[in-house]
């Protein structure tokens, strides 16, 4: 079993949006051994639904999701997933602080999958729900087709 974690900031705008995206990408490859799920780095949003534009994104794209509360990661919990995949800079320095030393080999961009080095932008801030999709479907059919090749994991 593969399990990837998806990490921003709140986890009500971009993880969530990763997460929905790769379930349904993951479910369309047939991957049964795959498990997606995402997270938060900070309390602000701690128990708050995903936002309502990435919700109105979601449905655009005929992304199933399901309600949900966001949630804050630990270092003891990030044990328990074998990729945690930030979407900014901010995200991954946050990662490699919040992580035990001997899980830092977990943590990437979701964009380096694609790659490229750049953040994904926080659509909270730009309010462009579209381009947060882009790069996210992006980064994770290029994912998809490292699980594939059987380079992650």
């Amino acid at each position: 079993m593969l399990r990837i974690l998806f990490l921003c900031h709140g986890n009500i705008c971009r993880s969530p949006m990763a997460e929905f995206v790769m379930k349904k990408l993951v479910a369309d490859a047939g991957l049964e051994d795959v498990q997606v799920e995402s997270a938060a780095l900070h309390t602000d949003e701690i128990g708050n639904d995903i936002h309502r534009g990435t919700r109105a994104k979601l449905t655009e794209m005929g992304i199933p999701f399901s309600r949900r509360a966001a949630w804050l990661l630990t270092a003891d919990k990030a044990r328990e997933y074998d990729l945690l995949v930030g979407c900014d800079a901010y995200n991954k320095a946050d990662l490699l602080r919040l992580v035990f030393p001997e899980d830092r080999r977990k943590v990437h961009l979701l964009l380096e999958f694609a790659g490229k080095s750049r953040d994904i932008a926080d659509p909270w801030y730009t309010g462009n729900f579209d381009a947060t999709y882009d790069d996210v479907l992006e980064g994770c059919t290029a994912l998809l087709s490292a699980i594939r090749r059987g380079e992650v994991g």
